[in-house]
């Protein structure tokens, strides 16, 4: 039975939470911030501006890059493709993305220093792309990519274009836990087996049952008008705004990161969780699918490790939970042990490149989502907060 909220104590601490992180002498420019249960949003916040020192509030209906946040999102348009019997989980994924059958493995590089390249031991399979097995990574993240964008011209996943997609495997399929641009090869999956763009389908399949209006991969004037700024942290503490929008409209509609959309919005995808994939408007999956999805995907032998920032600017050295064991299912990195906020073992979550957080805790019918837009990632005025405000959430159920 879920546990119940003293939603009256939770407003208050979470109120003073937000308000905190902007107030303080390392500020965090906006927040907006929300929980909800199986049924509705339990509580709304927001504190702070969009822009530091502008003259518009955070609000609820702000508009945020979500960054990896997306990656849920397009691993429920596979689930769904596996429901229909049209995509096999562990067929090589070349079978639906063809590009990804002439990716090699980097082993380094030569005197001269270029690439080592070899054949993969093996095909990747959807399975390891949902798992973070792949075989990819993140140049602000790995050293050998940062090389290859440095020094060969890779470009950055940011560009949203076909060659940021062709980066070579780091280790064979299925060998590692490395987590990277794998999602974005499950967005070219479910468009190949569709014949669709990846926003066309999960408009229809994924959005529109859940009621979402606002979450898409090319931002218009009337969602621009609303957009949260970025802002970089400095190695003093300072913040200052940046000038940073996704390609838009994108070439690829990458799969793992390329969303803009609004946390109201992202909180009915995480209420489709709680409630065994049933969206506000329809069905998004099937029960038996949402129980499957959400246990342990990964192979026993491998767990999901600390994140190295390789490019300080983007983000810093990142861990949730730091000792305990996480794991990851389909869609989510799974905390395997209870961790330090009261989340229990077994719960759900993620994290988005900008300083976005959430959790979706099907044992006691709750979820909720931070959002911010600062990097480096892991920026830790920003990331405490979140961490104190799933404390207080916590602390506040009875029964």
């Amino acid at each position: 039975m879920p546990a119940r909220l003293d939603a009256e104590v939770f407003a208050q601490k979470a109120d003073a939470i937000l308000q905190g992180v902007v107030d303080a002498p390392a500020p965090v420019a906006g927040v907006v911030a929300m929980l909800t249960d199986a049924d509705d949003t339990l509580y709304e916040g927001t504190a702070g501006q969009r822009v530091l020192g502008g003259d518009q509030p955070m609000t609820a209906d702000t508009v945020f890059a979500i960054f990896s946040t997306t990656k849920a999102v397009t691993a429920t348009a596979a689930l769904q493709l596996v429901e229909d019997g049209r995509l096999d989980l562990d067929a090589p994924a070349r079978e639906y993305a063809p590009a990804i059958g002439t990716l090699q493995v980097v082993d380094g590089f030569d005197d001269e220093g270029q690439p080592r390249l070899r054949p993969p031991a093996s095909d990747v399979t959807t399975r390891q792309l949902l798992t973070h097995t792949g075989g990819f990574g993140y140049d602000f993240f790995n050293e050998t990519y940062a090389r290859l964008n440095r020094d060969h011209g890779q470009p950055g996943v940011i560009t949203a274009s076909r060659a940021a997609l062709m980066t070579p495997l780091l280790f064979d399929p299925g060998t590692r836990w490395e987590y990277g641009s794998n999602i974005d090869w499950v967005g070219q999956v479910v468009e190949g087996i569709t014949g669709q763009r990846l926003g066309d389908v999960l408009a229809e399949r994924v959005f529109a049952p859940c009621g979402i209006t606002s979450m898409t991969f090319a931002i218009d004037d009337a969602r621009r008008a609303k957009v949260a700024g970025m802002h970089a942290r400095a190695a003093d503490g300072s913040l200052a705004p940046i000038e940073f929008e996704l390609p838009s409209p994108p070439e690829v509609e990458f799969g793992g990161h390329g969303l803009y959309g609004t946390v109201p919005d992202y909180l009915r995808f995480l209420r489709m969780w709680l409630n065994d994939g049933r969206g506000e408007n329809g069905r998004v999956l099937a029960p038996e699918t949402v129980e499957m999805a959400v246990q342990r995907h990964l192979a026993k032998d491998l767990e999901v490790t600390r994140l190295p920032g390789v490019i300080p600017s983007i983000s810093n050295d990142a861990e949730f939970f730091p000792g305990q064991r996480k794991s990851w299912s389909l869609p989510f990195m799974v905390n395997e042990e209870v961790a330090p906020t009261g989340r229990p073992a077994g719960a759900q979550g993620w994290a988005g490149l900008a300083n976005l957080y959430y959790w979706v805790d099907r044992e006691n019918g709750i979820g909720g989502f931070w959002a911010t837009q600062i990097l480096p990632f892991a920026d830790a005025p920003s990331f405490t907060g979140y961490l104190e405000f799933e404390t207080a959430a916590y602390q506040s159920l009875t029964g």
